[in-house]
């Protein structure tokens, strides 16, 4: 039962078309002129029960890693060197040494070539250098080879690097080894390596520390000599000594995934799995043990070589560092283009039975020892897995599926098999724990498909939307418009999951250098990185894995609104707040009442905030050049609480306004009416639980007008009437952040028979669509 209520007006100076907005059950919003341009018969309104309640699977919200727009390769996994091991394009082709370029490319002085050579079976093919030049005949800083990475190297100044390369000779070893800036020239670490004596005609493995004296994004990694000699080289890495937990992940991008807190993580794809033909679909066994043996392989889906770097290993590995359960996708015996009959299925089933093995098999049986020799003695968590992926119309699958779930079922009778055959309309006619759903699609049909699961089976499999994302016209490159249809649809899993069991956007990751799929999550380069407003708008859900949704009804309401309601318990201090999600996607002004009745006493019943993502334009995108184009602040609204109240706020206001009126019998229920503009989209929420970020909203502006109407607004002050309550003054007025400035205000003052200090917070232009930037905590 709500024992205290806080009332507030509150003003915020932004035009909205779609909306999602999260109220706390203790901030009642009195009295308040609604916007002018609202229509008034347009009223709708959530009514929550708080008694009746059904909990939210724990590993509701997840991720979805693929290798596609060199995401893993180039990307996540900060291995520098591209194509380290000469083998491009794999055995069927002759080899490829791109990226890699000749330095003192003549005849005269260096002839470059690839035989079979190497010491290693798996990777036969190897560089050969014979230097012509001796000495001062060689140009200026000898000859050699350099490869510029993925559009280039980022060596830092004070970072250190592990560069490690195999070699041999028919003559003295004597080689630079150096990192060079590609756009200046300017040498940044370099070092001598020397080699002389017998050995030197065998494979030695070579490995040295280069600490950066200077930084470039756009750096090489350069081995040469001016020894006169033939000089074979294989395996050539470079490494920064900075990657996560030493695991090999990139630490930035790393951090990115891992503040989404996933339950789940899905690799390592989608069409990745498949392969446009079954010789280059992705095989674990062939990305697994020590790197300089994984042979690599052609991502004909995404058109690209991959040394396999990123294998079933590190699938693994990252899983366990974001907490997250894996969900492992194996190939089903299907390609693109071929496929294998049942009749011939079983090795790739034994594959499968052994992968299992690996991950999850003692550190003595045959695959789990070669896991504990990997650095990972006990065993991973693996409890899901696909068979397939975007299969289920193919002639073969039905036959190969049911070979695969039983051999696993036999062995594993507790692992999750997830079927590629949707269930949403029909019961499955085979057996399976979970199906695949996957929806791409614009934002209108984002949107309408919120109601996708209200009327799937409830009995059977559950479902796992294992990959959603707005991807047409009205996604951009990441569009603050395709996140507020996504944020609809989301709602509509969220009060759909007794059903819907587990969700992943997808993709997770771009280079910018490789755009073959956009929008996605996470957008980066050699050194940098962003969030697109899909990202941001992920980390509004982060609460709903394990929490407990509470029955809402939509009463009288538009067909532009959805809503849901949740209770969730914060991991920092192990409170109960509430959550209330409301989307607008409509053209009109809504009115939006919310209704509260037995809510639990242990739900906390103050402490605020509010997080504001804005920008200018609905269609508009974070980038490089503008990462704090759109924005979101963190606002406090009160740490207070208090009883029958009133209040009264502006008259004008070029944004949202909202009124209500509280109960003054002291009744368990909570109204409050909200007017939301309807001008541009925006998604927000908000919760009771100041320092988890509980509150968050996205906006955005749809005119140059709407901007001269917003700066019209600023500074509008609400008056609210709090009883008995203790506060102190911080006052943010007039400040900027993230070079932005202030677009909206909320002011809130004590009443004049029990004044106290007043308390005044501000809501700003700040930061990247959706980052969560504090300001003012109370």
């Amino acid at each position: 039962m709500i024992a205290q209520n806080i009332l507030a007006t509150m003003s915020f100076s932004h035009m909205f078309t779609a909306f999602l907005f999260s109220l706390i059950v203790c901030l009642v919003i009195s009295e308040c002129h609604a916007d002018v341009n609202a229509n008034a018969s347009h009223i709708s309104k959530l009514v929550i029960d708080a008694r009746t309640r059904r909990p939210i699977p724990d590993t509701f919200f997840g991720a979805f890693f693929e290798e596609i727009n060199h995401a893993g390769a180039g990307g996540l996994w900060a291995e520098l060197v591209d194509n380290r091991g000469f083998e491009a394009g794999g055995s069927n082709v002759s080899s490829n040494i791109n990226p890699w370029i000749i330095i003192g490319d003549n005849s005269s002085s260096i002839i470059v070539s690839t035989d079979r050579s190497s010491c290693f079976e798996c990777n036969k093919v190897a560089l050969r250098s014979d230097v012509l030049c001796q000495g001062q005949s060689c140009p200026l800083g000898g000859v050699g080879i350099s490869n510029p990475g993925f559009w280039g190297m980022n060596i830092e100044q004070g970072k250190k690097y592990k560069v490690v390369f195999y070699v041999r000779s028919l003559g003295p070893i004597n080689l630079q080894v150096s990192f060079i800036g590609s756009d200046d020239g300017v040498k940044l670490a370099s070092t001598n390596i020397s080699a002389f004596g017998v050995n030197v005609t065998k494979w030695s493995r070579m490995e040295t520390i280069l600490e950066a004296n200077g930084t470039n994004h756009n750096s090489s990694l350069q081995i040469t000599t001016s020894n006169r000699g033939v000089v074979w080289l294989d395996q050539v890495s470079a490494m920064p000594l900075d990657t996560y937990k030493g695991h090999g992940f990139r630490s930035d991008l790393y951090q990115m995934a891992a503040d989404l807190k996933p339950k789940t993580f899905r690799f390592p794809g989608g069409c990745y799995v498949e392969g446009d033909y079954l010789r280059n679909a992705f095989r674990w066994k062939d990305t697994v043990g020590p790197w300089e043996e994984r042979p690599g392989h052609f991502n004909d889906i995404w058109n690209y070589w991959t040394d396999d770097g990123f294998g079933y290993f590190e699938g693994l590995q990252l899983s366990e560092d974001l907490g997250a359960f894996p969900v492992w996708v194996f190939n089903s015996g299907i390609s693109h283009h071929d496929e294998v009959n049942t009749s011939d299925i079983s090795p790739f089933v034994q594959e499968a039975l052994d992968g299992i093995e690996f991950a999850r098999g003692s550190s003595t049986s045959q695959w789990g020892s070669l896991r504990a020799s990997m650095g990972h003695p006990e065993p991973f968590d693996l409890r899901f897995v696909a068979i397939g992926n975007e299969d289920c119309h193919k002639y073969n699958y039905l036959g190969n599926y049911l070979k695969f779930y039983e051999a696993i079922k036999h062995d594993y009778p507790d692992i999750q098999i997830i079927s590629n055959c949707d269930g949403s309309i029909h019961q499955l006619d085979h057996p399976a724990d979970l199906y695949d759903f996957h929806i791409y699609t614009d934002s209108k049909d984002m949107f309408s498909d919120y109601t996708k699961f209200d009327n799937a089976p409830r009995s059977g499999p559950k479902a796992f939307v294992s990959e959603y994302a707005v991807w047409k016209e009205d996604a951009g490159a990441g569009s603050l418009y395709a996140a507020v249809a996504e944020a609809a649809f989301l709602i509509g899993l969220e009060k759909n999951s007794d059903i819907v069991s587990m969700v992943a956007y997808a993709p997770l990751f771009l280079n910018t250098n490789d755009r073959k799929w956009i929008p996605d999550a996470i957008v980066f380069n050699s050194y940098q990185n962003y969030g697109t407003p899909s990202y941001w708008l992920q980390q509004l859900f982060i609460e709903s894995s394990g929490a407990t949704l509470l029955n809402s009804t939509l009463q009288n309401s538009s067909s532009s609104i959805v809503a849901s309601a949740i209770e969730y318990k914060n991991s920092q201090d192990g409170k109960n707040y509430l959550r209330v999600k409301v989307v607008n996607f409509g053209n009109a002004t809504e009115n939006f009442m919310i209704s509260i009745n037995g809510l639990n006493s242990i739900v906390q019943s103050s402490n605020s905030s509010m997080v504001v993502l804005t920008s200018s334009n609905r269609m508009d995108e974070n980038s490089f050049s503008e990462p704090n184009k759109d924005a979101q602040t963190e606002q406090a609204t009160t740490q207070a609480a208090g009883l029958n109240a009133d209040a009264q706020g502006p008259t004008h206001a070029a944004g949202l306004n909202a009124t209500a009126q509280a109960p003054t019998n002291g009744a368990n229920a909570v109204e409050q009416a909200t007017t939301i503009s309807a001008r541009t989209n925006a998604i927000a929420q908000a919760g009771t639980n100041l320092h988890s970020n509980v509150t968050n909203i996205a906006a955005e502006q749809g005119s140059k007008q709407s901007k001269k109407q917003t700066a019209a607004a600023i500074n509008k002050t609400a008056v609210v009437n709090i009883a008995a309550v203790n506060t102190t003054t911080t006052n943010t007025s007039g400040t900027t952040l993230g070079g932005r400035h202030v677009v909206g205000e909320v002011s809130l003052f004590v009443p004049r028979k029990s004044r106290t200090t007043g308390v005044k917070r501000s809501i700003r232009e700040v930061g990247n669509v959706g980052t969560q930037q504090s300001v003012n905590k109370t």
